[in-house]
């Protein structure tokens, strides 16, 4: 290999050195985390009480295709994008307080 080879092939290390880091720095940890939100709203059940990303507390009443009714208080329920869950919360354990 020649001389101009080398060096034009050492200039691209830091170019690739770059890359490499842009991969698992910021792509690979945010697409591990849009696995885990799709396969956490693949989940839903109704029953289930969930946060929606307004930060809005609710039990699903009934599951659509691309929407869901939420009940948010007695006789009040609401209609949300599947998308706009954000957390489901673990059942909330209802002792009583003496």
């Amino acid at each position: 290999m020649s001389e101009e080879a080398m060096a034009s092939m050492i200039s691209w290390l830091p170019i690739l050195f770059m890359l490499f880091i842009f991969y698992f720095m910021l792509y690979k940890p945010q697409k591990r985390a849009r696995e885990e939100r799709d396969k956490m709203l693949s989940s839903l059940q109704v029953g289930a009480r969930v946060i929606t990303i307004g930060g809005i507390y609710g039990t699903i009443e009934e599951i659509y295709t691309e929407t869901l009714k939420l009940k948010i208080a007695e006789n009040v329920a609401i209609e949300i994008g599947r998308g706009a869950v954000s957390t489901i919360v673990e059942k909330e354990n209802k002792a009583t307080v003496e």
